[in-house]
């Protein structure tokens, strides 16, 4: 049952395929395998036959060939039958034929073994096999020579005048040397054992190679695409078999591109893919967009095809298209994050020199900057400080073996610890700090007031000033889109944190302080990329709060990049808002991560719905109505203008906030009254316990202040 199956699969491909498996599954080719060294012999002491008998009758034709009639024979000449002369001239040799073979034969089977001929397998057939066959072909024109010379004599030839009657008396035939025969031997020899070893051989390869290949449907006719069609004709290691184009250009439509033909649209892949009995497709488009990246992903996934894609055209950049460099479709292809152009000549000349302090070193945009900045030769000092001890551990150990040049500090240290900040400052003196560190798990903080305030805004606020006390030039805030419209204890952490150091840059004459606001990254710690993934390897179900909850996403590389970016870009008190793109839904990320892996939506992996957590809003926002957004000589980088407030009650309420903090007995109703009133557009959504013992829960509402 499983041949049969196996034979129809084979033959919606090609003859060749399906000729091979059919005489795979015989049971003579069974038994031939289980004889092979006794088969192995017998062929090739038939080819020593054979090579001593073609080596004789080409002397034979070509005697006969090369008869001279010395005299005029006039018309007679054209009555000569040739072909009579070559059976007469093999009825004449036909003893010494035998004679010598048979005293060839066993002496060329002994040299066969002598040098191994049979210790190989001739489906393994290689250069070493074919270099022992030109040995034994050697010696075997030896044998024949010696042979022939005991045999017969110094010539082969003779007069025909009394042998043969029809011929005249003034004929004769033209004597060979022995050698002659002996060489000719030797070549047929050689041919006829590396022909059949190399026939096996590519027999086998052949089966290898298209027994399993895959049919190919390739999407895009461009550039790319006609370098990854050569490839994948020119590389036979891969076993890919290009069926079709497709390209959205009807233009293009019934062109060939060397041998493979145009034959149809995006929009006709499923009937495409069942046409040509496909068994992968490869994006070759460079430039797709994410949306034509869904479509194909979308029409794959339906007609239940993998399907691979070429990187993008930076990656392409020194020209070479091929096989090797596919890759699977990810996450970043279906939400249309690709890598951002960074400026290195300008940000290497801004960093050149300079001692760089990141906060929150160990946490997924932390660290990511400090790789990018562990890249650049040129800087002093690289400064990482992280309450963390493992993440800290993590990224020491990276960066040093990665950046081995690099002058790289870790420190294990809170940001709410003001003397070992006022210490660490005052130890490195840095240029430029990265702020990274604060608490962002927006459940996890609805509880703990007293903690997402006393680490996200005093923490802020003790590295901001003693930065000023250190002469810092700039000090970067990495705030989050959550700040817009806050509705949960971390998006109005975040925001009091924009406040204060938009405040204090108009306070100090040598600190410049820039916040960059953005949303999600892929993949970093705690958020739903590693969560999902995780679901999905447990076999389900994936877990979504709300079916319309969408949200932005950037990668982690990316906003790091922007960030470097927007540090230069700023003279002190400007936010920048990086371009998110398009919101995604959370409910189409689990969809595409589950196809992604493999498996059927509600199918293989459920989606379940919870229910909006608490703090969690149905979308984000990554600015405010009333700022105003202008561009900068980034496209991916955009400033806003912000409404100022009054620095002195800011930090009036940051004192109270820090005093409470800092009490034995702590009033959560007071931490988020304050709160409220420093953010006033801070959106209560949770419920509050009057302290930390989470005993009892209580509404709040609190009118706008």
């Amino acid at each position: 049952m499983l041949i049969s199956q196996k034979l129809m699969e084979l033959s919606k491909r090609s003859f060749l395929p399906t000729f091979f498996y059919f005489l795979d599954q015989l049971k003579i080719t069974k038994k031939i395998r289980s004889h092979g060294r006794i088969i192995a012999t017998v062929y090739d002491l038939c080819a020593v036959m054979i090579a001593w008998a073609f080596a004789y009758w080409v002397i034979i034709a070509t005697m006969a060939d090369l008869t001279v009639v010395s005299y005029s024979l006039g018309a007679q000449a054209n009555n000569i039958d040739k072909t009579a002369i070559n059976f007469s001239l093999i009825f004449i040799y036909w003893k010494p034929i035998l004679t010598s073979l048979c005293l060839i034969l066993p002496t060329q089977f002994l040299i066969f073994r002598l040098f191994g001929l049979y210790r190989g397998f001739w489906r393994f057939a290689s250069v070493q096999d074919l270099g022992k066959i030109c040995y034994v072909s050697i010696w075997g024109c030896i044998i024949a020579w010696v042979t022939l010379r005991i045999t017969t004599g110094n010539f082969l030839g003779i007069s025909l005048v009394e042998k043969i009657s029809f011929i005249p008396a003034s004929s004769y035939i033209t004597l060979f040397p022995r050698y002659i025969i002996a060489l000719l031997y030797s070549i047929f020899l050689a041919g006829l054992l590396s022909s059949a070893r190399l026939l096996v051989r590519f027999t086998k390869d052949y089966k290898q190679s298209y027994y399993n290949y895959k049919r190919v449907i390739i999407v895009g006719a461009g550039n790319a695409g006609e370098g990854l069609v050569r490839d994948l004709l020119r590389d036979n290691s891969h076993h890919y078999n290009p069926a079709a184009f497709i390209d959205d250009d009807i233009k293009k439509n019934g062109r060939e591109i060397h041998g493979v033909r145009v034959v149809g649209a995006t929009k006709d892949l499923p009937t495409i893919i069942s046409k040509y009995h496909a068994d992968l497709v490869l994006i070759a488009i460079p430039s797709a967009s994410s949306a034509n990246m869904r479509t194909v992903v979308d029409l794959c996934t339906k007609a239940n095809v993998p399907c691979y894609t070429l990187p993008g055209i930076k990656d392409l950049a020194n020209g070479r298209v091929s096989i090797s460099i596919l890759r699977s479709i990810s996450l970043e292809d279906l939400l249309g994050r690709y890598p951002v152009t960074c400026p290195w000549s300008e940000v290497r000349s801004n960093l050149k020199n300079k001692t760089i302090l990141i906060t929150g070193g160990g946490g997924s945009i932390g660290s990511e900057i400090s790789r990018q900045v562990a890249s650049i030769n040129e800087i002093a000092h690289l400064v990482i400080i992280d309450n963390n001890e493992y993440n800290l551990y993590s990224i020491d150990m990276e960066l040093r073996k990665n950046f081995p040049s690099c002058s790289l500090h870790t420190v294990l240290l809170s940001i709410t610890d003001r003397i070992g900040i006022q210490i660490l400052l005052n130890k490195y003196r840095p240029n430029l700090i990265f702020h990274a560190a604060a608490y962002k798990h927006v459940p996890l903080l609805e509880h703990q007031p007293r903690t997402a305030i006393y680490n996200n805004i005093v923490g802020t606020r003790i590295i901001a000033e003693e930065a000023i006390e250190a002469s810092v030039e700039k000090f970067v805030l990495i705030s989050t889109d959550k700040a817009v419209n806050p509705s949960n204890i971390m998006g109005a952490t975040k925001r009091a944190a924009e406040y204060f150091c938009q405040g204090l840059n108009h306070y100090t004459q040598v600190t410049r302080f820039i916040t960059v606001r953005f949303g999600n990254v892929l993949n970093s710690a705690g958020s739903v990329v590693p969560l999902f993934r995780k679901q999905i390897e447990e076999g389900g179900p994936v877990t979504v709060t709300h079916p319309e909850i969408t949200r932005f996403f950037m990668t982690i590389p990316e906003a790091s990049q922007l960030i470097l970016q927007a540090t230069f870009l700023g003279q002190g008190g400007e936010i920048f808002v990086l371009d998110m793109g398009e919101p995604v839904k959370i409910s189409y990320l689990a969809e595409q991560m589950i196809k992604l892996a493999g498996k059927v939506v509600n199918q293989d992996i459920k989606i379940t719905y919870t229910g909006l957590r608490p703090g969690e809003k149905l979308y984000e926002e990554c600015f405010y109505s009333h700022e105003t957004l202008q561009p900068t000589p980034y496209k991916k980088i955009l400033q806003t203008k912000s409404q100022y407030r009054d620095f002195n009650d800011i930090k009036s309420i940051y004192t109270q906030l820090e005093k409470l903090c800092l009490t034995k007995y702590v009033d959560n109703f007071e931490l988020i009254r304050l709160l409220k009133t420093l953010v006033s557009e801070y959106k209560i959504a949770t419920e509050v316990t009057p302290s930390g013992d989470d005993k009892i829960a209580i509404p709040i509402t609190l009118q706008d202040t």
